[in-house]
């Protein structure tokens, strides 16, 4: 493989000095009693997660696999999920979690790309790789169910010592390859190292990630919305509550029974728990902070949640890839609500035109960021690494996110849309986002989602697509008159259409590109 093109993000006011893995090696030995992981009713010590992840870090060794190679798991949450993760980067290895949305054919491709010398595997995904797995030059475990090819998980532990192989990491090593994408095309290998890890860790103390923290996590571990609350609690001697599905009403019952302190959760998540019926009959007092990253969480919704979900409400906008982040402390900015808030310290983010030029004070543009946390590229892909790279008059890096975006007189960032969701009918832009918040406002409106579709007369046209409520009695064309009615005249929808759902993502982002895919599709070329 060619070397990576070499990131260099800006150091943080206090560089991290310790790998995650040295702070969960000294978190057991100093409380050992303590409860780490929860999963149902499995619940693991530290001193008895640390023993298991030696086991796994031993089994990883023993298969041949060498500091710096890839491992991969496809599984729900699960405690055995957790602990092959942490075991895996004891083991020098770099952990390479797999999309259970992802299509066969896209986890082939993602192992391929990945050269994985490994791969657990649980049952309930195990017909996404049943059909060519066996023939891949990599060993094999199942997690929880029995197969010829593969060996056995709990037995492997069984056999490995539960010493500690201490094996040396360096900042610059290899953490984890997150793929970015899983449905169809070619995936992009997101590659972080344990430098960037390690600098995340900056908000454990601020957010109360070491104050006996108990976090309840409910999207899956393959997804950085998830891992950056699972890392901070565990580095900061704290609890993780893992939920394998989420579930609203169990969430709450979760809450109120475990008296959880933190919690990651995304913005149709928190849609879904304040529309449970009885939610006022659950005492979450115990609630300390509610964090909401991977897509912005609509203003409403944030107040909903200021008014009747006790603790504070924490907004992030950033990017797996890393660069820009920006913080909105919901409870003390009531009327930046439609934002996403301010640059994180140490962070810059720039907003720039089709030419690459920076835009004007209040002007949309591509937002491109840069800031401590910032990926070392994706693997294997300098071509790609190089296209996602765009650099100002000093020639420092910045990544392109393809969000866009403009700041406020009070340097809070305002998302418009995705570049590529961004509709171009009649040669001017027209920002979806726009168009569903205006969808949205309609009381028989639950969900929306706007797209472009073909347009003989102005090239691509919005459409917008809809779930009712349940009882609503008006039709989509009275939904389409009184949007329309609100919407300025190059924002017009061409019309409203019925959708029993919308197909999102496993931590909620509506799949635009499946929406969009019957109608470009049926267009002649």
């Amino acid at each position: 493989m060619t070397s990576q093109i070499l990131i260099q993000p800006p150091a943080p006011a206090v560089a991290p000095e310790q790998t995650i893995v040295e702070r969960l090696r000294q978190n057991a030995t100093k409380t050992p009693q303590q409860l780490a992981l929860v999963c149902g009713a499995q619940r693991l010590t530290w001193a008895e997660l640390d023993a298991r992840t030696n086991r796994v870090a031993n089994v990883v060794l023993e298969m041949g696999v060498h500091k710096g190679d890839n491992v991969a798991i496809l599984s729900a949450n699960s405690i055995a999920y957790a602990e092959l993760f942490l075991g895996i980067l004891r083991a020098g290895a770099c952990v390479t979690p797999l999309s259970s949305m992802a299509s066969p054919d896209a986890l082939h491709k993602m192992l391929a790309d990945s050269d994985a010398k490994a791969i657990f595997v649980a049952k309930q995904y195990f017909d996404l790789v049943e059909g060519f797995v066996s023939s891949l030059s990599l060993q094999r475990v199942a997690i929880d169910f029995e197969h010829p090819d593969f060996a056995d998980y709990e037995t492997a532990l069984a056999d490995a010592p539960a010493t500690d192989p201490m094996i040396p990491i360096e900042m610059s090593d290899a953490f984890n390859l997150i793929y970015s994408s899983g449905t169809t095309g070619t995936p992009k290998g997101i590659l972080h190292n344990h430098w960037m890890r390690a600098a995340q860790m900056e908000r454990v103390s601020p957010n109360g990630y070491d104050d006996n923290a108990r976090t309840l996590i409910s999207t899956p571990l393959y997804s950085n919305t998830t891992i950056v609350a699972f890392l901070p609690t565990l580095f900061g001697g704290s609890t993780v509550y893992m939920m394998p599905k989420f579930d609203a009403q169990e969430y709450l019952k979760i809450i109120q029974r475990e008296a959880i302190t933190h919690t990651m959760l995304v913005p149709v998540q928190y849609k879904r728990i304040m529309d449970v019926p009885d939610f006022e009959a659950f005492d979450l007092s115990s609630m300390r902070m509610k964090f909401s990253t991977s897509a912005p969480l609509r203003a409403d919704v944030k107040a909903d949640v200021l008014a009747r979900f006790p603790g504070k409400l924490i907004e992030y906008y950033g990017l797996t890839e890393g660069g820009g982040v920006t913080v909105l402390i919901a409870d003390d900015n009531p009327t930046k609500l439609h934002t996403v808030g301010q640059l994180a310290p140490g962070n810059d983010i720039r907003l720039i035109d089709g030419s690459g030029h920076e835009v004007p004070q209040g002007e949309v543009g591509e937002i491109c960021g840069r800031g401590p946390t910032m990926m070392a590229g994706y693997f294997g892909r300098n071509d790609l690494t190089a296209e996602y790279i765009w650099r100002d008059a000093q020639g420092h890096v910045y990544f392109r996110s393809g969000d866009m975006g403009s700041f406020d007189q009070d340097g809070f960032l305002v998302l418009s849309d995705r570049k590529k969701d961004m509709i171009i009918s009649g040669g001017l832009n027209i920002y979806a986002n726009d168009l569903e918040l205006v969808l949205l406002q309609d009381a028989d409106v639950m969900d929306a989602a706007v797209i472009g579709v073909p347009s003989e007369a102005w090239g691509e046209t919005p459409l917008g697509l809809v779930t009712l409520r349940q009882g609503a009695t008006r039709t989509v064309n009275d939904i389409l008159l009184q949007a329309n009615a609100t919407l300025g005249k190059s924002q017009r929808l061409s019309a409203v259409e019925k959708r029993e759902s919308m197909p999102r993502s496993t931590i909620g982002k509506i799949l635009k590109k499946e929406l969009r895919a019957p109608y470009w599709e049926a267009t002649p070329t």
